[in-house]
């Protein structure tokens, strides 16, 4: 976990960083930024959940669901961020951070992922505060993945 909260204050650092850079109002406009260039976001951990007794091939249609689920919202600018835990002991498997304010929004979009709704997974929600520019990752991941997940 600390090397996570480590790469998001990087992450959310390299704005501070670079004094040099040009202000864009109309980028800022465009991403939601407050003066210092952040927003609000929620972050959502994602844990193992409680059903342990579904099947092979019920488990291989919620996180095919899953998948479809991510990628739906993130073309809906919902989701900014996701990805999985490499194997570990805390039973962590994964993370969201959603383009919404508030953890109400962020409740009813873990709702329509199947694996939550089948409780193979379980959501820890959070407000966070980062760098605006976090929208940014999907449109440049879409430039640099060779092959569609």
């Amino acid at each position: 976990m600390k090397k996570l909260l480590f790469i998001f204050t990087l992450i959310s650092a390299a704005g501070f960083a670079q004094e040099t850079a040009k202000y864009d109002e109309a980028l800022a406009k465009s991403l939601n930024a407050d003066e210092y260039g952040m927003k609000k976001y929620v972050f959502c951990l994602l844990k193992s959940g409680t059903n342990t007794t579904a099947s092979k091939e019920e488990t291989k249609k919620l996180f095919e669901g899953h998948m479809a689920n991510i990628n739906k919202l993130a073309g809906e600018g919902k989701l900014v961020v996701a990805g999985p835990f490499m194997k570990n002991d805390r039973n962590y498997r994964g993370i969201y951070v959603f383009n919404v304010e508030t953890i109400d929004e962020a409740k009813a979009l873990v709702a329509t992922d199947p694996a939550i709704k089948a409780n193979l997974l379980e959501a820890e929600l959070t407000p966070w505060y980062c760098t605006a520019a976090l929208q940014e990752t999907v449109k440049i991941h879409d430039k640099i993945a060779k092959t569609k997940m």
